[in-house]
């Protein structure tokens, strides 16, 4: 079942953070972002929430070869870095990207 962001993602997505100028916090916010994204499955989760608005976890589930209490750990690790946000919808977890901070990312590398 395919939801849309305004459905399962309120509120809206935040605007992109501001690029850190002083290095040293880039170089941690990057590693931080790195780190978040640094296992295949999150790479997985990623991508296939950025090819949908939302997603429930169980959809993500039947997407990748892991157990759900697997997935939920790695949905734990994007969200607490900010790449992902998720809302609960009763006895369901909708999740989405968000993008401003996928786009921080992409600077962050580009930077490099």
């Amino acid at each position: 079942m395919k939801t849309t962001q305004s459905e399962t993602c309120a509120p809206p997505a935040a605007p992109m953070p501001s690029v850190p100028e002083d290095e040293l916090e880039a170089n941690i916010r990057l590693a931080e972002l790195a780190k978040a994204i640094a296992h295949p499955a999150r790479v997985a989760i990623v991508r296939l929430l950025m090819r949908q608005d939302g997603c429930i976890v169980g959809d993500i589930v039947d997407e990748l070869p892991l157990a759900q209490s697997t997935v939920s750990q790695h949905l734990k690790q994007l969200k607490n870095a900010g790449l992902i946000r998720g809302e609960v919808d009763g006895p369901r977890v909708c999740y989405c990207i968000e993008p401003g901070v996928v786009m921080l990312l992409k600077a962050l590398v580009k930077g490099l």
